[in-house]
């Protein structure tokens, strides 16, 4: 008890966090209630020595400006729910092609981490570079003695993610690997890298849709976040306007 204020038990059980082991839990309740007494004994000290009407002042602004967020956060949250098609979508890439112009190449495949000791490991030598059908059913079942096995023969991704992965120099550099198309295996650790690209975007070339289609929508989106916020400001100050809740002596400065 601080001058007639109580901290409760259910209240210091309240701020105890679920995932917390006995002796951290007592280590948490006593220095939660240390700072309980210290907060409240300071703040009827500090009553006598500071100046209560700018705390006051600081104190509305920040409530004000913390509902102003939070009412902003819930409006803009609304406008998530957008869904855009994929004319509107294209539309967007087509208008804006330089844009989206490669900083590093983007790549198609198979990549796979394999044990040296895996008893898969011919079969799976054998299998991945094949593109049958019957074949890349095989390869899925045989990778799964694999560490790592990625099948990117159907979507765009950075050659910097998979470039990360090989334990290799590439003779003649990355350009000129990815240009020849041969496939690539090296050994070492322990462990076997087995690596064949299908297809292949040198860096300056313009994105492929599929795979800017995310930023795209991100932008879009992005854009009736900032339109409806600036609506909904607007909105507000017309509204306040015509109540006579706002007023402006020499004009609106923002006309």
């Amino acid at each position: 008890v601080v001058d007639g204020e109580v901290l409760t038990l259910e209240e210091v059980r309240h701020a105890v966090p679920a995932a917390i082991t006995p002796d951290d839990s007592l280590e948490f309740v006593h220095s939660y209630i240390r700072n309980w007494v210290d907060r409240k004994l300071i703040a009827r000290v500090a009553v006598r020595d500071i100046n209560m009407a700018e705390v006051e002042r600081l104190v509305g602004e920040y409530r004000e400006e913390l509902i102003m967020n939070m009412y902003r956060r819930e409006m803009v949250r609304r406008a998530d729910n957008t869904e855009f098609t994929d004319d509107s979508l294209r539309a967007y890439y087509d208008a804006r092609l330089d844009e989206f112009r490669l900083i590093v190449p983007m790549v198609k495949g198979v990549y796979l981490k394999v044990p040296d000791d895996s008893p898969r490991l011919a079969e799976i030598r054998r299998l991945y570079r094949s593109t049958r059908p019957q074949d890349i059913d095989q390869l899925e079942k045989a990778a799964s003695q694999a560490i790592h096995f990625d099948y990117f023969r159907d979507r765009w991704i950075d050659w910097d993610q998979i470039e990360a992965r090989i334990p290799s120099e590439f003779p003649g550099g990355v350009d000129a690997f990815l240009r020849a198309g041969r496939p690539l295996e090296v050994s070492t650790g322990g462990f076997t890298y087995f690596l064949s690209i299908s297809d292949y975007l040198p860096a300056g070339s313009i994105m492929p849709f599929e795979a800017a289609r995310p930023i795209v929508h991100d932008r879009m989106l992005n854009a009736v976040r900032r339109s409806y916020d600036t609506q909904l400001r607007q909105e507000l100050e017309t509204r306040a306007l015509q109540r006579n809740l706002l007023t402006y002596p020499q004009g609106n400065p923002f006309q």
